[in-house]
């Protein structure tokens, strides 16, 4: 090998070794592949943090719904027990009711045949005198039927006689609900 020496240019050292214009440094590499895996380690460990968190607020709501079907389910069957016995005492007086309705109905009967109508609950009292004939500014003008020497009548108000009872009919599902519907 042949050695051009120029006096005029600087001699190249050997220990030193110039980089070419387009290769990098090998350091620089390394700490730019570091600053990159400690990013995304940093966000993997962010998510993992996040995810975490979202599992045990979603194990949280879980519990709470099965608390709140539970609740609802209590709820439930108390409605229905109130609904029973709501049932069961609209049964009752309806029982009551049309049981009333028969003893005035059998009452009007016995009245419009002239026969006289004693009921149990009522106690004896004195014969109350008719208004036959009179008129109703004539019974205004008695002052006062409670005095003794004044024997004036009392006026007997006439009751009239029930309307037909629209029939209802009793539908009771499978779950012990129970409701009425008219019938036309």
């Amino acid at each position: 090998m042949t050695m051009i020496s120029v006096p005029d240019v600087p001699a190249i050292e050997l220990g030193e070794q110039e980089k070419a214009p387009g290769k990098p440094n090998r350091a620089r590499t390394i700490g730019v592949v570091a600053v990159g895996a400690a990013l995304v380690t940093a966000v993997n460990v962010t998510a993992a943090v996040y995810l975490y968190r979202g599992v045990n607020d979603l194990r949280a709501m879980e519990a709470r719904l099965e608390q709140l079907g539970q609740f609802e389910q209590r709820i439930g069957t108390r409605i229905d027990t109130v609904n029973n016995g709501f049932q069961s005492r609209f049964e009752t007086l309806d029982r009551q009711l049309q049981a009333s309705f028969g003893q005035i109905n059998g009452s009007l009967a016995k009245l419009e045949q002239g026969q006289p109508v004693a009921t149990e609950a009522e106690t004896p009292r004195a014969p109350e005198p008719g208004f036959a004939g009179t008129t109703v500014a004539e019974a205004s003008a008695v002052e006062n039927p409670a005095e003794p020497d004044n024997a004036s009548p009392m006026f007997k108000r006439k009751v009239a006689p029930p309307g037909p009872n629209p029939p209802y009919q009793r539908i009771q599902q499978a779950d012990g609900k129970v409701y009425y519907k008219k019938i036309n």
